[in-house]
């Protein structure tokens, strides 16, 4: 990216030293905010909420993105601290991201995403720098690159992770923020594609793919972008992940939903997961359901998993 960076008077926050413990280093890079529903808010941004459910799988998973210095930043820290969730967040100028959710009959979320914000000025520091090149696996999505100054950092660090670590993109259209060209560029640095059943037809159609089945652009972005993995999430339709040798297909499980804030998120955090303890694909797939299963009971997008789940995940001795 050529992007310039711009200048921002800024101090990192961080609530642990890198690489503790001999654990797998996992980062959620972009943006952290406020999910404000009609009745209270509560912590988001699919980079965090992954980082969390990594966490509780046994992982060192890191929340790294940008807060300002108020009083919704200051929460966010107590908030991150209480959670036990590692971070690598710094303090601009700019004020903390905040979404307005509004839930339909369905408790399908719709967002109204107030822009110029802390996110969307993430800095690039040495700090982060060197935990870029301790990380195992990163995950990125777009709506973090939205702005050319986060755009061009989250690259940045992704030019310092170790060749040989798993890059998962994310993808996150919301609203008009995003381009043909970022999501190209983004395929260009990424392993594993994770995308759900409304964003692969308008990726379908960026792509002039329209008479394309969705596992049709599912197996086109695998061979063209040199991908791994194609995760496509489809909500109750249930979901499938293609790689070069098997299409698995998991049917989505009924339960009484509470909001879906933040359910692909675990998905992608279980998927991962049980990939990095080497689960076959269709083990890691069925686990990624159950989990998005149960975040879909709870309000919010970082409840605490159960141990039923969690036991899944064979834990490093």
């Amino acid at each position: 990216m050529k992007d310039t960076q711009e200048k921002t008077q800024n101090h990192g926050l961080t609530n642990s030293s890198l690489g503790t413990g001999g654990q797998s280093v996992i980062v959620g890079i972009g943006e952290i905010l406020w999910d404000v529903f009609p009745n209270g808010k509560v912590l988001g941004g699919a980079p965090a909420n992954f980082a969390y459910h990594v966490s509780q799988f046994g992982f060192e998973g890191y929340a790294v993105s940008a807060i300002g210095n108020d009083d919704l930043g200051h929460e966010i820290i107590e908030n991150l601290s209480k959670k036990e969730l590692k971070y690598q967040i710094e303090t601009t100028p700019f004020e903390t991201g905040t979404v307005q959710v509004t839930l339909d009959e369905k408790g399908i979320p719709q967002y109204e995403i107030c822009e110029n914000v802390a996110w969307d000025n993430i800095p690039f520091t040495p700090e982060m720098e060197a935990l870029a090149r301790k990380t195992e696996t990163v995950c990125f999505g777009s709506l973090a690159q939205r702005s050319s100054v986060s755009r061009a950092n989250i690259n940045r660090f992704l030019d310092c992770v170790p060749e040989t670590a798993l890059k998962i993109f994310d993808i996150n259209l919301r609203q008009h923020f995003y381009t043909l060209e970022l999501i190209e560029h983004a395929l260009d640095r990424c392993n594993i594609l994770k995308i759900n059943d409304d964003e692969i037809l308008i990726v379908g159609q960026l792509f002039g793919w329209e008479s394309k089945s969705e596992l049709e652009i599912c197996n086109q972005l695998l061979h063209n972008c040199a991908l791994e993995i194609v995760v496509l999430t489809k909500g109750t339709q249930g979901s499938y992940v293609v790689t070069q040798n098997e299409t698995s297909f998991k049917p989505t499980p009924l339960v009484e939903v509470a909001d879906t804030v933040g359910a692909g998120d675990s998905f992608t955090a279980a998927f991962v997961s049980a990939l990095l303890r080497s689960q076959r694909i269709s083990d890691a797939h069925q686990l990624a359901v159950d989990v998005s299963a149960f975040v879909c009971t709870q309000h919010g997008a970082m409840p605490k998993l159960p141990e039923i789940l969690l036991s899944r995940v064979k834990k490093p001795a």
